[in-house]
């Protein structure tokens, strides 16, 4: 429902004001985030990782501050009827980021491949619960590859060098 949602807001956005620039993020980080942050946790305190799937579905995560100043210089540039895509330097199958995040950590676990129809079930279940640890939007969104276009400008096209997550794992 998410993505689907995503794009149909999209074409209503155009239909209203077709000179409108649609900006599309990629899933992002940054300090006190909801991904890097809970995996680094999930990671030190578990022996053992689940991974969606076979943690094959590629992403290419955005540091949110790179974001932030992207947006800022396409409301200043005001450029209309573009779309940018923004993400990182790198695209990490979910594997490697989960092994990326645990080698900063500097510890070591073992990664269990969890098929999709479970993880649904779980954020089935874990919607019943006032904070659930995991939805089935999200769920949902792991199955679907999260990088940006080739060709659709991005970050460098409004001359941001965006932050791997290397640098910001460094900080922590």
């Amino acid at each position: 429902p998410y993505i689907r949602s995503r794009g149909e807001g999209e074409k209503i956005v155009k239909a209203a004001f077709p000179a409108a620039t649609i900006v599309r993020p990629a899933v992002m980080f940054g300090p006190g985030d909801a991904f890097l942050t809970s995996l680094s946790e999930l990671a030190s305190k578990s022996p053992i990782l689940p991974v969606f799937g076979r943690g094959q579905t590629r992403l290419q995560p955005a540091y949110v501050e790179d974001v932030g100043k992207a947006i800022a210089r396409v409301f200043d540039a005001l450029q209309a009827e573009k779309v940018y895509e923004f993400a990182g330097p790198r695209t990490y199958t979910y594997q490697e980021l989960l092994q990326t995040v645990v080698s900063h950590l500097g510890l070591r676990r073992a990664l269990m491949p969890v098929p999709f129809a479970i993880w649904q079930t779980a954020a089935w279940f874990a919607e019943f619960l006032p904070h659930p640890f995991i939805t089935r939007n999200q769920v949902e969104l792991m199955t679907i590859d999260n990088v940006a276009s080739p060709g659709c400008p991005g970050l460098r096209a409004l001359g941001i060098e965006p932050h791997g997550i290397e640098s910001v794992l460094a900080t922590r």
